[in-house]
């Protein structure tokens, strides 16, 4: 886990510790990211790709096309002026046709402006579509490889703050695009700025890289403290999103206002946003120190170019058009060598941020399915073993569960008993290969159920945890999401809902099943936690899975509805097996047998009249909650 470090209370907490320096060689080896950056855009759209490419080309050739044009003019109004004397009016020297050659070079620099223009606004068209494609084809498939990690990774604070840097790199690097065209476009650009400069004096062009290396350096070196920086605060950020989501959020106003916490919250974000912004003013002052005294080495150059081509022009080795197109090249050119060399140094710098959503990309999950699965069993025979399974969660040093042996029987209904931490939720999680066993084996009908495909066997197991997602969509969707294939079979919908009793919660919803769920948008309607608990259990109806599992289905609901939901229950879960967690006798006593579960181990396991009897753990547990309603 990351180098942070606790401290008091109060005190800013630690940050990760920073990636190791990296040595100029390292930095420019983090431009390997920058060809498969450009592959996936190519990928994302080649059209839009090659029209931007093509075009750009065509732009960078013009500014040198222009500046030669208009040292044609100087030239021409020079020699004209030489040699026009004797015209005693505008409209005589006009008639002799003198000035079409004029003419013609200023219809052509003027051409040339239109052209140039017209192609600068079709190739920021094009780019800001490119961007957005990118940013949304890049943010689906972001989605699409962390929907097939493990659960064990989502409970992993790294690999969270490397999430983190990944989405923000989604978003953050779509203008990286923009950058490496338009290098690309100003490469084109610099070697026709110098060719004309080679051609009159090919000193100027050992001159501007002398003048700018310093600079460039200068800028590598930054960004890369600043990646350093980024990299290593990325904990905080993320807090900070947390804090602006608890003093912000319609969900957690209730209580953020009942306990008071709103001075809290922002005297905690104050802190880290200062702390961060120390961090990085540190860098940014350093950085225009510096850039400041390169930026004048510079300009001290560039005048001196100039003072030596003023020189020759005056000497006669060039006319007042070469001295013009000379000194406009020599500066557009130390601008954009300028420009080009910091731009590099500035994609070194965000190669390494690129790092960050790449290396995301190579993460890959443990539990997968089989390249040759056996077939899932329909139905379901024998039932599911569990031999000797010991499971920790990683950087652990308990065991969550261990040494469990029992088998849950097809078509029977199990219920897990035990108190707080007892490792009833990680036993569920097992059940449900959300996470392999460290020690034993789980067997389904005969089979290590690592052999089954993962999709058909999460296809064929409904599970309803405690801490069930509250979708803010409709509540037709909200219980097609357990089985979101037949998100259109609306009498499936309606079947599901009646058998969990959501249908009355609907009944009183004002658009019924097409009403939004939730605050967050305009048209939301909350629900309370009850009514959230019938349209939760409606999914696993949903579902029709061969194996239900309700880890707390009737926590949130009173004893009437938590009644009548169990009596359906009993009825419709008739021939399935099914696994139920509760604290609640009046529920787990209808179970066709119960496993009481404490510290990780099967302490006992019987009927409820069995267990009662034993005098055991079960018995102390329900006697203690028969007292509290006596």
């Amino acid at each position: 886990m990351g180098g942070r470090t606790t401290t008091a209370a109060g005190a800013p907490r630690g940050h990760n510790e920073p990636p190791p320096k990296q040595t100029l060689r390292e930095r420019f080896v983090a431009l390997r990211n920058v060809p498969p950056y450009l592959r996936s855009i190519w990928n994302t759209s080649p059209l839009l790709s090659f029209a931007t490419i093509v075009l750009r080309f065509t732009r960078a050739l013009l500014p040198v096309f222009t500046l030669y044009v208009g040292k044609l003019i100087i030239d021409e109004v020079t020699h004209l002026l030489r040699a026009g004397g004797h015209h005693a009016d505008w409209h005589e020297w006009l008639a002799s046709g003198e000035l079409t050659h004029l003419w013609m070079l200023l219809g052509l620099e003027f051409a040339l402006a239109v052209a140039s223009d017209i192609l600068g606004r079709v190739v920021s068209l094009i780019d800001s579509l490119l961007s957005e494609l990118y940013s949304n084809t890049t943010s689906v498939r972001l989605m699409e490889h962390a929907a097939s990690l493990d659960l064990e990774d989502f409970e992993d604070a790294d690999l969270q703050d490397r999430l983190d840097r990944a989405r923000r790199q989604v978003a953050g690097r779509s203008a990286l695009m923009s950058q490496l065209l338009g290098q690309a476009q100003d490469i084109v650009t610099i070697v026709s700025f110098a060719v004309g400069l080679f051609v009159y004096a090919p000193w100027l062009i050992l001159l501007l890289i002398v003048a700018l290396v310093p600079a460039f350096i200068s800028e590598l070196h930054f960004n890369a403290e600043s990646y350093a920086v980024n990299f290593q605060w990325t904990p905080e950020r993320r807090e900070l999103d947390y804090l602006r989501l608890l003093g912000a959020s319609a969900s957690m106003a209730k209580e953020v206002k009942s306990f008071g916490l709103s001075g809290f919250l922002v005297e905690r974000y104050r802190e880290l946003s200062k702390s961060i912004y120390r961090a990085n003013r540190l860098i940014a002052l350093r950085r225009a120190g510096w850039g400041g005294l390169f930026t004048t080495i510079g300009t001290v150059g560039y005048y001196t170019a100039y003072a030596l081509i003023a020189w020759r022009t005056a000497r006669g080795d060039f006319t007042i058009g070469d001295l013009t197109f000379l000194s406009a090249s020599f500066r557009r050119l130390r601008n954009l060598l300028e420009n080009l060399l910091i731009g590099f140094s500035n994609v070194a710098g965000q190669a390494l941020y690129l790092d960050d959503l790449f290396s995301f990309f190579q993460i890959q999950p443990e539990i997968r399915t089989p390249e040759s699965p056996t077939v899932f069993p329909r139905p379901i025979q024998s039932g599911i073993v569990f031999e000797d399974v010991g499971f920790r969660y990683p950087g652990a040093e308990r065991w969550a569960v261990r040494h469990l042996n029992f088998t849950l029987r097809a078509g029977e209904v199990l219920a897990l008993v035990g108190e707080n931490g007892a490792g009833k939720t990680t036993l569920v999680k097992l059940l449900a290969r959300l996470y392999d066993p460290d020690e034993g084996r789980i067997l389904l009908d005969g089979r290590d159920m690592s052999e089954y495909s993962l999709e058909e066997l999460r296809a064929n197991i409904g599970v309803i945890f405690q801490d069930f997602v509250r979708y803010y969509l409709t509540a037709s969707d909200n219980i097609a999401v357990g089985r979101i294939e037949a998100r259109g079979d609306h009498a499936r919908i309606a079947d599901a809902a009646q058998r969990s009793l959501a249908n009355e919660v609907i009944a009183k919803l004002p658009k019924g099943y097409d009403q939004m769920l939730g605050k967050l948008f305009k048209s939301g309607v909350d629900l309370s936690g009850g009514e959230w608990q019938k349209i939760a259990i409606a999914r696993a109806y949903m579902r029709d899975a061969q194996l239900l599992i309700l880890d707390e289905p009737t926590a949130a609901l009173d004893a009437r509805a938590e009644y009548q939901v169990f009596e359906r229950f009993k009825e419709l879960a008739a021939g399935r097996t099914a696994v139920i967690i509760s604290h609640r006798f009046s529920t787990v006593r209808m179970a066709d047998r119960i496993i009481v579960l404490g510290n990780g181990c099967i302490e006992e396991s019987g009927t409820h009249a069995e267990l009662v009897a034993a005098s055991g753990h079960y018995a102390e547990l329900f006697e203690l909650q028969a007292a509290g309603y006596r």
